[in-house]
Order: structure tokens, then C-alpha cells, then sequence
């Protein structure tokens, strides 16, 4: 569905002023678009080529939905990330299609795959990505990490520091990485996304009408944001880690592996309870999550508000059922 920017603030309703809340609604930035989940209806808009709105509802289900149990305390946590992920490569690759990235002549290897796969194709490529992404974290955060403070125990005597240096480095990968994509052109204009996408709902929370105007004013910084939720991970998972042992670096990152899902379920809670409370507490442990979104966020330009404002429009319930 193509509409323009004036369709979207005259839905009914969206214009009149209300109380502050806050609101279960969530989103991320994808290529030239914006994707946002309300409790009912999630919706992805995308800025089309000829400078058109493409605003497209997309049908998702919980599978806590289905399953009860999955949607308990500790254990939503980490199944909430993995819907979400798959979710998210979903949207990206149909962003990709959208704004015409795919126009390109696909490489050899694409070709065979699509050949192998037919129709199915995109699905496979949506979950080798995840299972990709998954393991780079891993990669990443869980072994290196690890190997690295194992072989400078060899050099230095760490015995009683080991867990926190290995803390301290899991820590400078993530903000070093953070760093680095966020210098790289492409990615700064999908943290400007990202920004249009806090700032909206900041303003919706306002009780505010939601114009390019009263967006702009906001701040980009969000305390339910997927950076939040991985920096409040990692010092959680930093924790837990100090009561593995060290007597085998394969032991250590296959027992880490078996406490993800609880450190997940952990952090889940507490972002959650940091999205749903203002006070000293939520605050404080806040705190380091939005500094670090200075880096995942940019200010975007008013573009950017139009899309977050079109994929934000049918997202919101009529019955306040977003509330918390």
C-alpha cells in the first residue's frame, strides 16, 4: 500500500491530546524503513525509490500464543529475542526488496541456491542468516572472550581476576563494535531509523500529536531498546560467568552457552521492569544502555519521522490496550 504523509496524521484519534503513558509498542529500523509491533497489529513502512510511503501490515503471532507457557517470567525472555530476530531478518530482506537493493544481477551462487530451493529460497536465507548472526555473537562474546583470558593467563598470573578481565574485554568488543558499524554510511542512516523510530514513541507517550514538528523534539534515546537489552545481557552474563569454572576453556563456553537462555530470561525482566517504572531504580540501570544508543541512534531528518510516524499510524490500539 502507497500512501502519503498526510493520510497517516489524519487518522482519527492520533491528533487529540492525552495523558502521558507508556506503551507497549516497539520497533526497529530497517533499510529505508521502520517496522513497529503493537499488541494487536504490526506494521512495516518503507520509502520507496519515487520518494512514496510503502506501508505494508504484517501478520505476526506470538508463539506464546499458542503456547501459554512460553510467555512465563525467565523464559519469554529469550524467546521474545528469537521471534524477534527472525522477525527482523524478515523485514529486512523484504526492506531490501521494497527500496529495490535486489535489482542487482544475482551472483552465481545466489542463483544456484535459488534453484535448489525455488520458492522457498528467501525462507532459507532468513534462517542461515539468524543461524549466522547467532553464531558470530558467540563467536564473538562468548568464546573470544574467553580464549583470549585463558591465553593471558599463561603469560600473567590473573587466577582472581580471570572472570573480571574477561568481563572487561566481552564489554570493549561490544562497544568497539558498536563504534565501528556506526562510522559506516549505511549504518549511520539505519541508526537514523532507529532514532525516528525512539523519538516517535517518546512522543506518542508525550500525549502528543505525532507531527514531523512535535517528533523532532524528543530525545533518540529509549530505555526498552534492543541496545539496552544486550548491554543489560552482557553484565548479567558477566555475573553469572564469574561462578564457571576456568579449568577448561571448552567447559567454561558450553556451560555459558546452557546459562544464556536464564541470563536472557534475566535481562529480559529487567528491561521490561526499566520500561514500565520511572523512579531512582530504573534510572540508574538505564543509564548505561542510553548512553551507549548515542552510538546505535542518530538524529534522523524528517523523512525519517514520516515513515516512523506511517509505521506507527495502524500499530496503535483504539482501546488502549498498549498501556503499561
Amino acid at each position: 500500500m502507497k500512501l502519503g504523509i498526510s493520510h497517516v496524521i489524519e487518522k482519527e484519534g492520533l491528533g487529540l491530546a492525552r495523558e502521558q503513558i507508556k506503551t507497549s509498542i516497539g520497533g526497529e529500523a530497517l533499510i529505508e524503513g521502520i517496522m513497529m509491533k503493537g499488541p494487536k497489529v504490526s506494521a512495516m513502512a518503507n520509502r520507496l525509490p519515487d520518494g512514496s510511503i510503502d506501508l505494508e501490515l504484517l501478520d505476526f503471532h506470538p508463539i506464546k500464543e499458542k503456547v501459554p507457557f512460553l510467555g512465563l517470567p525467565l523464559i519469554r525472555g529469550s524467546v521474545n529475542f528469537i521471534e524477534m530476530m527472525l522477525t527482523s531478518y524478515k523485514c529486512l530482506n523484504k526492506s531490501v526488496q521494497k527500496v529495490g537493493l535486489e535489482d542487482e544481477e544475482p551472483s552465481a551462487f545466489e542463483k544456484k541456491l535459488t534453484k535448489l530451493f525455488g520458492d522457498k529460497f528467501a525462507a532459507v536465507l532468513t534462517g542461515v542468516s539468524a543461524v549466522l548472526g547467532m553464531l558470530l555473537a558467540v563467536g564473538l562474546f562468548l568464546v573470544l572472550p574467553t580464549v583470549l583470558v585463558k591465553l593471558l593467563g599463561n603469560w600473567l598470573p590473573i587466577t582472581g581476576v580471570a572472570s573480571l578481565i574477561e568481563g572487561v574485554v566481552k564489554l570493549g568488543i561490544f562497544v568497539l563494535y558498536l563504534a565501528l558499524v556506526s562510522h559506516m554510511p549505511e549504518m549511520a542512516r539505519l541508526f537514523g531509523y532507529h532514532g525516528a523510530e525512539h523519538k516517535t514513541i517518546a512522543c506518542y507517550e508525550a500525549g502528543e500529536e505525532l507531527t514531523v514538528e512535535n517528533i523532532r523534539k524528543h530525545r533518540r534515546f529509549h530505555p526498552r531498546c534492543g541496545t539496552s537489552f544486550l548491554l543489560i545481557t552482557l553484565v548479567i552474563s558477566i555475573l553469572a560467568s564469574s561462578i564457571v569454572t576456568w579449568e577448561s576453556a571448552l567447559i567454561r563456553v558450553g556451560l555459558k552457552l546452557l546459562m544464556l537462555p536464564l541470563v536472557m530470561g534475566v535481562s529480559y525482566e529487567i528491561i521490561r521492569f526499566a520500561g514500565r517504572h520511572d523512579n531512582a531504580f530504573t534510572r540508574i540501570i538505564s543509564a548505561p544502555g542510553l548512553w551507549l544508543q548515542r552510538l546505535t541512534t542518530k538524529e534522523p531528518d524528517d523523512g525519517m519521522i514520516e515513515i516512523a510516524i506511517a509505521a506507527v499510524t495502524p500499530v496503535i490500539p483504539t482501546d488502549g490496550s498498549d498501556r503499561i
